[in-house]
C-alpha cells in the first residue's frame, strides 16, 4: 500500500548542521498501534491532501516507524526553576525530520513518547494518553486563540502500561507527533557556552538566521570572511526580532488565559514559539498568582509573572550570545520588550472584546484614543479581579450575548446576568459596561463597517467552552473509563465552528 507519510520531502537541515547538536536514537517498539487523532488542517498546512491519506498510514509512520531514519535526539541544555542544569536533551522523543509547508516555512515533525535517549534520565521515554490529549487540547486552543504555537499532528495508543506520580497508576501509553517551526531552544544555545564552543555557536545562529529569520538574512547579508561588525549586525538583528516575538508571545498567552507552567530556557523556542505542554493550565479566575505545576512551590511560573520570566530568558540568553556580542548593545534591545508587550497585549485584549485590535476615533484620531483604550483595558482586569466568573466565560458570555440579542442601543441593554448567576461589583461592572458601550458605539461612528463586524470579530477570538482543568478531566474521564473519544471530538467541533485560516 501506497503511504503518503513515508514519502514526504524531508529536507536534512539538522543533519548537515552536524553531530555536535543531536544523538542518533532509535525509535521503541509497541505492542499495538491506534490512531486516536489525527489533524487534517496540519495536513492541509503540509501541503497534503487529507484524503489521501488513511489512518493506518499514521500508524505505520508515526507509529511503527516504518521507512524512516535516521532520528535525532536533539542536545541542550537549560535554566530550570533558576538552577542551571547541564544534563539535558530530547529524552522522551525525537526530530522525526523537516520539511517545507505549503507557504515555504520549514516545518519540524518531532515525536513524544517515543522511547529512550541518552537523555532520558532514567525515565521510560513513554507519554501517557492523557499528556497526549493534553497536549492536543492546549496546542489547538491556542491556535484557536491567535497564539503562535506548534501543533499536534497526530497522537497514537501504543498498548502499553505506565506508571506515573502524577496520574492514576497504571495509565495508558500513546506517541504523538507534534509541528513546529523548530525544536532548537535558548538551552540549545546555552549548551555551547557551557562547552565554550563560539565558533559553533555562531554556526547554529547563522543557520537559525537563514532559516527562521530569512529577512535578516537578505537584509544584513554576510559572507565568509566578512568582517566581524558585519556578523555583529545580523546577530543583533536576530535578538531584537526574538525579543519582539517572545514579548508578543508572552502577551498572547496572557489575554488567553493560559499558563504554561514550566518557562525554563529549555522549553523556549530560539524562534518565538509556543510549545512543549506539560503542567499546563487556563486561568479559571483572573488571579496572577495561579501556577499550572504543583511542584512550583514558590510561584516562580505563576500566570502574573510570565511576560518576567520570559524577559529574564532572554537576558539569560546574552550569555551564550555575549561569546560573539557586546552585552551594552543587547541590554538597549531588550529594554524594548516592554513597550512591545504592552502594545500587543491590548491589541490581543481589544480583539477578545469584540473591538478593533488598533481602535481609532474620528473626533480625535491622534493617540488619545490609544488613552482611552488602555483605560477600557484596566476596567475589564478590574471587573475580571473582582467578579467571581470564570475568566474564559466572562468572554464567551459576551460573545453569546450579542450574538443572540446583537449590540445593545444603549449601555443599560448589556446586561451581566447573561454573563453568569453571580453578580459582579456594581460600580465595577457600570464602569466596565458605559466604557465597552461607547467604545463600540465610537467605533461605529468612526467606521460603520466596524460595528458590523464585532459579532464576528467575538466569535473569532473567543471559545465556547475553555478547556479549564475541569473539563479536561471530564473528557479524558469518558476516554478513560468507556473509551469513549465523543466528548473530545465535541469540543474540537467547537474550536472549528469559526476556522483561522489554517
Amino acid at each position: 500500500m501506497n503511504n503518503p507519510l513515508l514519502s514526504l520531502p524531508f529536507e536534512p537541515y539538522l543533519e548537515e548542521l552536524g553531530d555536535s547538536y543531536w544523538d542518533v536514537v532509535k525509535a521503541a517498539e509497541f505492542p499495538f498501534t491506534k490512531l486516536c487523532f489525527r489533524n487534517d488542517a496540519v495536513l492541509k498546512q503540509l501541503g497534503l491532501d487529507s484524503t489521501s491519506i488513511q489512518d493506518i498510514h499514521f500508524e505505520e509512520a508515526f507509529g511503527t516507524f516504518k521507512g524512516r531514519t535516521p532520528f535525532l535526539a536533539l542536545r541542550y541544555h537549560g535554566y530550570q526553576f533558576g538552577t542551571y542544569n547541564p544534563c539535558l536533551g530530547d529524552g522522551r522523543g525525537f526530530l522525526y525530520g523537516q520539511l517545507r509547508d505549503r507557504d515555504g516555512n520549514l516545518q519540524d515533525l518531532g515525536t513524544k513518547g517515543s522511547g529512550t535517549t541518552p537523555w532520558s534520565r532514567g525515565g521510560d521515554g513513554r507519554l501517557t494518553l492523557k499528556g497526549g490529549l493534553r497536549e492536543i487540547i492546549a496546542s489547538e486552543a491556542l491556535h484557536r486563540l491567535g497564539v503562535k504555537t506548534s501543533r499536534t499532528l497526530s497522537l497514537i495508543e501504543t498498548g502499553e502500561s505506565l506508571w506515573r506520580g502524577d496520574e492514576p497508576s497504571p495509565t495508558r501509553s500513546s506517541v504523538m507527533v507534534r509541528v513546529a517551526h523548530t525544536h532548537l531552544r535558548f538551552g540549545t544555545c546555552e549548551r555551547l557556552l557551557y562547552l565554550r564552543q563560539p565558533k559553533r555557536l555562531e554556526r547554529l545562529l547563522r543557520h537559525i538566521i537563514t532559516i527562521y529569520y530569512p529577512d535578516i538574512a537578505i537584509s544584513h547579508p554576510y559572507q565568509s570572511g566578512d568582517s566581524h561588525s558585519v556578523l555583529e549586525s545580523q546577530i543583533l538583528a536576530f535578538y531584537a526580532s526574538l525579543i519582539e516575538r517572545v514579548a508578543k508571545l508572552a502577551a498572547e498567552w496572557m489575554a488567553a488565559g493560559f499558563v504554561h507552567g514550566v518557562l525554563n530556557t529549555d522549553n523556549m523556542s530560539i524562534a518565538g514559539e509556543s510549545f512543549d505542554y506539560g503542567p499546563f493550565a487556563f486561568i479559571e479566575e483572573l488571579d496572577p498568582n495561579f501556577t499550572a505545576a504543583y511542584f512550583d512551590e514558590n510561584g516562580i511560573y505563576s500566570f502574573g509573572r510570565q511576560p518576567s520570566i520570559c524577559k529574564s530568558n532572554l537576558r539569560l540568553l546574552q550569555e551564550p550570545l555575549a561569546m560573539l556580542l557586546p552585552k551594552e548593545a543587547m541590554n538597549e534591545l531588550l529594554d524594548r520588550f516592554g513597550p512591545i508587550y504592552a502594545s500587543h497585549y491590548q491589541f490581543c485584549m481589544n480583539r477578545r472584546i469584540g473591538l478593533p485590535p488598533n481602535l481609532k476615533y474620528l473626533d480625535n484620531p491622534a493617540n488619545s484614543g490609544d488613552i482611552n483604550n488602555r483605560d477600557l483595558l484596566q476596567k475589564t482586569l478590574n471587573l475580571l479581579g473582582t467578579w467571581s466568573i470564570s475568566y474564559g466565560s466572562f468572554f464567551t458570555g459576551l460573545t453569546n450575548q450579542i450574538n443572540t440579542y446583537g449590540l445593545p442601543q444603549e449601555p443599560e441593554a448589556l446586561s451581566h446576568m447573561l454573563f453568569s448567576d453571580s453578580a459582579p461589583p456594581r460600580t465595577t461592572w457600570l464602569e466596565w459596561r458605559d466604557s465597552w458601550w461607547n467604545h463600540q458605539h465610537l467605533a461605529s461612528v468612526a467606521d460603520p463597517e466596524e460595528i458590523r463586524a464585532i459579532p464576528k470579530r467575538l466569535q473569532r477570538w473567543n471559545l465556547s467552552q475553555t478547556p479549564i482543568r475541569s473539563n479536561i478531566e471530564n473528557i479524558w474521564t469518558s476516554i478513560e473509563q468507556h473509551n469513549n473519544w465523543e466528548p473530545f471530538q465535541s469540543w474540537l467541533k467547537t474550536i472549528c465552528l469559526h476556522k483561522m485560516n489554517d
